[in-house]
């Protein structure tokens, strides 16, 4: 089919829109990956505009020259890793067994599990139940209470429905597969796409997360490595807000302004090389958990 004027004046809109979006989206990744490794003063006076300027690895120095941040950085990977295995599987566990029409109750047991979307203990219960449990300052304080979710069932359950034609469970019945066998040899074998969508969405979640660990943590071993930055950003802040630079000062927010560019680059990096390993399955795997059923 040819193209008329207008479709080739639509394509070349379509194009010049994308790159706009493009421009906005790569420059503040390119400025935060300069300002990292720029000198600091010259980030500060606004003389770096895109490109490094008088290359300085300061800010990389002080952060793996700190051992707060590095054991921020340990225990960040340890929650992620442990709370992602965790909701993943209690994930899987939940979804599938509402995914079969043979499972007695489940549109019950579905309404009461989506109605903790919408109404929920709130904070001070919440915090008082992990309390009660013991869980005060340990590790599960971060991952138990949130060890599923309600969204992230729907999504998968719907994948399940959806995407895995009950055919071949049956037949697995028929060749003496209970429901565990099915799960592992049939189900979780065809369910990639879901399970990385899953995977990103539960890992990006582990790593960004800072509030509970400000709640229910009082060790500073224990603390997440976004508790630091944390510390980092408001001490800077607060330092920019007193009026009365001394020198110490001054050389202080110099190094500040270097290490807050430089591990929001070491803090993000673990997400940014996880995504492209399971790109291929995203799209497919979060298209088709959301939109059908």
């Amino acid at each position: 089919m040819r193209e008329t004027a207008a479709d080739r004046a639509f394509g070349v809109f379509v194009y010049f829109c994308l790159a706009v979006v493009l421009v906005i989206v790569l420059y503040p990744l390119i400025f935060v990956v300069s300002a990292s490794i720029s000198n600091p003063i010259t980030v500060l006076r606004g003389e770096m505009v895109l490109f490094p300027t008088e290359i300085s690895f300061v800010g990389y120095e002080r952060i793996f020259g700190n051992r707060e941040i590095l054991t921020g950085y340990g225990n960040t990977v340890l929650y992620t890793v442990v709370g992602t295995s965790i909701n993943l599987l209690m994930t899987i566990l939940a979804a599938y067994p509402l995914s079969r029409k043979d499972f007695a109750g489940r549109q019950v047991i579905t309404w009461f599990i989506v109605f903790t979307m919408f109404f929920s203990g709130g904070l001070i219960p919440t915090y008082l139940l992990v309390k009660n449990l013991g869980l005060i300052n340990t590790m599960w304080a971060l991952i138990l209470p949130g060890a599923v979710s309600v969204w992230n069932i729907i999504i998968m359950r719907t994948f399940f429905q959806s995407s895995i034609p009950g055919e071949i469970q049956e037949s697995a019945a028929i060749d003496g597969c209970s429901n565990t066998q099915t799960l592992i040899r049939i189900v979780l074998p065809l369910s990639a796409p879901i399970i990385a969508v899953m995977v990103l969405f539960y890992a990006v979640g582990h790593w960004n997360a800072y509030f509970s660990a400000l709640i229910y943590l009082n060790d500073r071993g224990k603390y997440p490595l976004q508790l630091f930055l944390r510390e980092i950003l408001i001490k800077s802040e607060v330092d920019q807000m007193a009026g009365s630079m001394t020198t110490n000062t001054q050389a202080y927010l110099m190094e500040a302004e270097a290490i807050k560019y430089a591990i929001v680059i070491v803090a993000n990096l673990p997400v940014l090389l996880l995504y492209p390993f399971l790109q291929k399955y995203f799209v497919k795997g979060i298209m088709i958990g959301a939109i059908k059923g």
